[in-house]
């Protein structure tokens, strides 16, 4: 008990001088030596998880299922999917809603090619900071939108007789038009010394597919899918500033 009882002032004796106590000294405190240990993020905060990130945890669950029946399956009706998922033109006058839920199930270049790997890590880091709504939001955004912005012109040149009309049915799938919008709303949360390099790496590797003319308007609507997620900045820094505000003030209910 004497150890417990230091920090305690000492009673009076009980007697007949009344005399004051004798002070007792107390040992100074230690002084906690400064923590110098790096604080490294914890890694799997890197990776989605079904509480933590739910829809790109879903979301990447659903497209790995997909890649891996496709594996499977015969060529010749891979391909057949393929088309029938396809935004070209034909299909986004006919089934527009369609066909772009279904162009966004597949991975142009299967589940380790560099988009899928992106999605994963770039829509982790994204529903961390905003949500899982907004960031499906953000991704549905840059890929309706980059879609409708590279085929409505290609529709049209059709119609003046400006390019031929098998342009209407060009093969047109894939995720990466979400990811370079998402990437670009995550890169306006980032720090400079992040963002910036981040920016410039992408936008150099979209601006050199542009150079080498391989499929001229879907390396535009990465360029365009980047644009509209950099144009989300201004609300995805509100929402993020509004997650944060509301993860620091104590539940007041019950």
């Amino acid at each position: 008990m004497a150890g417990l009882l230091d920090g305690m002032p000492r009673q009076r004796e009980r007697g007949g001088t009344g005399a004051a106590e004798t002070p007792v000294a107390v040992a100074p405190l230690a002084t906690a030596a400064p923590d110098t240990r790096l604080r490294v993020p914890r890694l799997r905060r890197l990776f989605p998880t079904p509480a933590g990130t739910p829809f790109t945890f879903v979301y990447g669950a659903l497209l790995a299922v997909v890649s891996l029946v496709a594996a499977h399956l015969d060529p010749a009706l891979v391909h057949t999917l393929h088309q029938g998922s396809s935004t070209d033109v034909a299909h986004l006058v006919r089934t527009p809603v369609l066909v772009l839920v279904a162009s966004a199930l597949w991975i142009a270049g299967g589940i380790l090619s560099p988009y899928a790997v992106a999605l994963l890590f770039v829509l982790t880091a994204l529903e961390r900071r905003i949500g899982g709504v907004r960031t499906a939001g953000v991704f549905l955004l840059g890929h309706v939108g980059a879609t409708l912005a590279t085929e409505v012109p290609i529709g049209l040149a059709v119609l003046v007789g400006h390019l031929p009309a098998s342009s209407l049915h060009r093969l047109d799938y894939g995720v990466s038009f979400g990811v370079a919008a998402s990437l670009g709303a995550l890169a306006g949360l980032l720090g400079p010394w992040l963002r910036r390099p981040l920016l410039a790496l992408f936008g150099w590797m979209l601006v050199r597919d542009l150079i080498a003319f391989t499929d001229p308007m879907t390396d535009w609507g990465h360029l365009i899918a980047l644009t509209i997620g950099v144009a989300t900045w201004p609300a995805a820094r509100r929402w993020h500033r509004a997650r944060q505000l509301q993860a620091t003030v104590p539940d007041q209910r019950g």
